[in-house]
């Protein structure tokens, strides 16, 4: 476990250098992997078995880390929009010592649309994009905010983290703890009612490889395919039978396998992303 300053704030990082047999294709114009994971009760740790380990034997540096407010970085009442998460990013591989290298961006649910803010808002940096299950609908923002309203207004003043602990449920108490300081006590949901909605002109100017990968019961299939749609020239589309918003979990071999060899494309592929027009639109 580590702990970096970066910024203004402290987060919670984890490097995996690539293993010593796979060194040799390893080096400073390969991109660095860096895992971006979801909204809430979610954390580093749900990369880092089905994927990050992996990718790391693969031969490929990877780097994880808890986004502002979440797991076991620091949580400050501001800053959860888009725009700051992309500034946090980049200063926490600054912290230590990846400034300026190449990245492979593999974000899950809400990270991937991080990812993908990133990606737009710095394609001299981004090398390539993986995005699992990425909410890209002005539509899913509304019922997200909806939804975490609702859990907001439950977890105020109540009793429930208490009484897990009482029932000896130390996880359980401690991810509904962070999700009620998140939703009560930070501005995340107004930042996220705020957020701005990706266009399809905004797929047309990505110039890296990228995969996005979806359950085929999934309710983001549709905004995927947009994004395959007016990123052909880049993107590829990979639908997962039988599986909904869960591909992370339940689909680890079939996902190492796809995201495995999307990260080799991406290494032969070695330039960063590249847009057209209006670079600055999203840059922090």
């Amino acid at each position: 476990m580590a702990f970096v300053s970066a910024g203004s704030l402290r987060f919670h990082v984890q490097q995996l250098p690539a293993t010593a047999t796979a060194t040799a294709t390893a080096g400073p114009d390969r991109p660095v992997v860096v895992f971006l994971h979801g909204l809430v009760v979610d954390n580093l740790s749900s990369f880092y078995c089905p994927l990050a380990l992996p990718v790391a034997r693969a031969g490929h540096e990877v780097v994880l880390y808890d986004l502002r407010g979440h797991g076991r970085s620091e949580r400050p009442a501001t800053g959860y929009d888009s725009r700051t998460a992309v500034r946090d990013l980049l200063a926490v591989l600054g912290s230590i010592g990846l400034g300026g290298r190449p990245l492979h961006l593999v974000g899950n649910s809400y990270g991937g649309t991080l990812a993908l803010h990133a990606a737009l808002a710095r394609p001299d940096l981004v090398a390539g994009l993986t995005l699992l299950e990425p909410p890209l609908s002005g539509a899913w923002v509304e019922n997200m905010v909806d939804t975490l309203s609702a859990a907001a207004l439950s977890l105020e003043d109540s009793p429930v983290p208490a009484e897990l602990l009482t029932l000896r449920l130390r996880k359980a108490a401690h991810l509904t703890a962070i999700a009620d300081a998140l939703l009560n006590r930070t501005t995340l949901i107004d930042d996220m009612a705020a957020s701005r909605t990706f266009t399809s002109a905004d797929y047309a100017r990505l110039r890296c490889p990228v995969l996005i990968v979806c359950g085929e019961h999934s309710e983001l299939v549709s905004g995927a395919r947009e994004l395959a749609k007016h990123a052909a020239h880049v993107a590829s589309l990979e639908i997962l039978p039988g599986l909904g918003h869960d591909v992370l979990k339940e689909s680890s071999g079939a996902l190492r396998a796809a995201v495995l060899a999307h990260l080799d494309a991406t290494v032969v592929h070695r330039a960063p992303c590249r847009t057209e027009t209006r670079v600055g639109a999203l840059v922090p």
